[in-house]
C-alpha cells in the first residue's frame, strides 16, 4: 500500500495506521454537537435559576389578603434563625390595638426569644396604630422581627354587632379579627391565634405541633377540664359553661340542642387549621351567629366575656380538639390568679393575663413576670402604670 509505505518512510511505527477521512469528519461533528450541548445546558439551568429568584421574590413580597390592607413586612429572616432552624413559616396572628399596643409587644417578645422557628407575626391593627407600632419594632431590639401588618376594617362587621348604649366603646372591632383568619394569613395551612394579654415562656413550636383531629378547625383550652381551673378557680359556677354564654330561653338556642352545662371553652390562644376553616366555611357560619344575635339577643345577659365567644362556642360546639392546659393557663387578671404558686406560674408554657385587671396596670397578679419581656415605648405614648416601684409584692 502506498499510503503505508509513505508512514514508514516517515519514521512511524509498525502499530500506527492510517485513519480514513470519514472517521475524522464524524469524531469532529460529534464532539461540535456535546459542546453545543453542554453551553445549551447551561443557558437553560441560568434561565431556571434567575426564574426561581424571581419567583422567591414575589413569594416573600406579593400578599393581598381579600378585605385587608398590608401595611408592613419585613421579609429577612434574623441572623439568629440561620443555624439549624425550621424553615417552616410558623404563622401567629395577633390584634394590637394602641391602648393595649404594650401587651402585643411583650407577647411577641417573649415568643420571638424563646424560639428558633421561623415565626412571622401578623399583627392585626387600625390605621390610626400602625405608625405608632412601626416606629415601637423598628428602634427598639424588635427591630429583626418578622412581620405583615394588617389594617382591618370595621365595616365588615356592619350588621353583625350592635354597641351597648350603656357602655362606653362597647364594640372593640379588632377583637372579631380571629373570625377572619384565612383571610389574614392566607397562604399558610395552619395558624396560631394569641390574644395580646399574654407571654409565652417556652418554643411556640410545640403550641404549632398541637395534633387537630380530623374534620376539627380548631383546637382551644377547655375550661372545666384545665390545669388552670383545677388549681386557681374553684365554685366559679356557670361561668365555666355554655349556660354561662348564651341564652337558652331563646328558641333559636333551644333548637341548637347544646347541652347548657357543656364546659365553655378560651378562644383567646388557639391553634388554627385554615384549609379545614375553609372547607367548612367557618367565619361565613360565625358572622351567621352574630347577625342572628343582633336581631334576636341570643347571647346571656349576664355573659362571662366578650361577644366573641358565643358565635364560637356555638360553631365548635363538640367540634374542637384540645390544647395542652399549660398553653394556656388562665386568669392572671382575675382575683383568681392570686391562687397561682411561684412554682407554677413558673412552670406554665403560656401566662393569659384574662380579666380586668393588666398586667401594663396596678394590680394583675405576677405582673414583674410580665414586664421582663416588655420593651418600653421609644415615643414615650404608653407607659406602665405602677403606684411606685416596690408595687410587687413577694411571690
Amino acid at each position: 500500500d502506498p499510503s503505508a509505505r509513505t508512514l514508514r518512510a516517515a519514521g512511524a511505527g509498525p502499530f500506527l495506521q492510517p485513519f480514513p477521512s470519514s472517521l475524522c469528519f464524524e469524531s469532529s461533528v460529534n464532539v461540535s454537537i456535546l459542546v453545543a450541548a453542554v453551553v445549551i445546558f447551561l443557558l437553560v439551568l441560568h434561565h431556571n435559576f434567575l426564574g426561581l429568584s424571581d419567583l422567591l421574590k414575589r413569594e416573600l413580597t406579593d400578599s393581598n389578603p381579600l378585605g385587608l390592607q398590608p401595611i408592613d413586612f419585613i421579609p429577612a429572616a434574623p441572623q439568629r434563625l440561620t443555624d439549624e432552624r425550621n424553615d417552616k413559616e410558623i404563622s401567629v396572628v395577633i390584634a394590637a390595638s394602641d391602648e393595649r399596643l404594650g401587651g402585643a409587644i411583650a407577647a411577641m417578645n417573649s415568643i420571638y426569644r424563646n424560639t428558633r422557628s421561623n415565626v412571622v407575626f401578623y399583627i392585626v391593627t387600625l390605621n390610626d396604630t400602625v405608625d405608632h407600632l412601626r416606629l415601637w419594632l423598628t428602634n427598639t431590639a424588635l427591630k429583626n422581627l418578622r412581620y405583615q401588618i394588617l389594617n382591618f376594617d370595621p365595616r365588615v362587621l356592619e350588621g353583625k354587632v350592635q354597641a351597648d348604649p350603656q357602655k362606653a366603646d362597647s364594640i372593640k372591632p379588632l377583637t372579631f379579627a380571629r373570625f377572619y383568619l384565612p383571610s389574614l394569613v392566607p397562604h399558610a395551612e395552619k395558624a396560631i391565634y394569641v390574644d395580646d394579654d399574654i407571654i409565652v415562656q417556652d418554643d411556640i413550636l410545640e403550641l404549632y405541633n398541637t395534633p387537630l383531629k380530623p374534620g376539627h378547625a380548631a383546637a382551644f383550652s377547655d375550661d372545666c377540664d384545665s390545669t388552670t381551673n383545677k388549681v386557681a378557680v374553684r365554685g366559679a359556677g356557670n361561668q365555666y359553661n355554655y349556660i354561662g354564654f348564651l341564652d337558652y330561653k331563646k328558641e333559636t338556642i333551644r333548637k341548637l340542642a347544646m347541652k347548657a352545662n357543656t364546659c365553655s371553652f378560651n378562644p383567646g390562644v388557639f391553634v388554627a387549621n385554615l384549609t379545614e376553616w375553609k372547607l367548612q366555611n367557618i367565619t361565613k357560619q360565625l358572622e351567621k351567629w352574630m347577625t342572628l344575635n343582633v336581631a334576636e339577643e341570643l347571647y346571656s345577659r349576664t355573659l362571662a366575656g366578650s361577644i366573641t365567644t358565643p358565635p364560637l362556642l356555638i360553631v365548635f360546639y363538640k367540634q374542637h380538639s384540645s390544647i395542652d392546659p399549660l398553653w394556656n393557663v388562665r386568669h392572671l387578671g382575675s382575683n383568681a390568679g392570686k391562687r397561682y404558686s411561684p412554682q407554677f406560674v413558673k412552670a406554665a408554657k403560656l401566662l393569659h393575663w384574662n380579666g380586668h385587671f393588666k398586667p401594663w396596670g396596678r394590680t394583675a397578679s405576677y405582673a414583674e413576670v410580665w414586664e421582663k419581656w416588655y420593651v418600653p415605648d421609644p415615643t414615650g405614648k404608653f407607659s406602665l402604670i405602677r403606684r411606685h416601684p416596690e408595687a410587687y409584692e413577694a411571690k
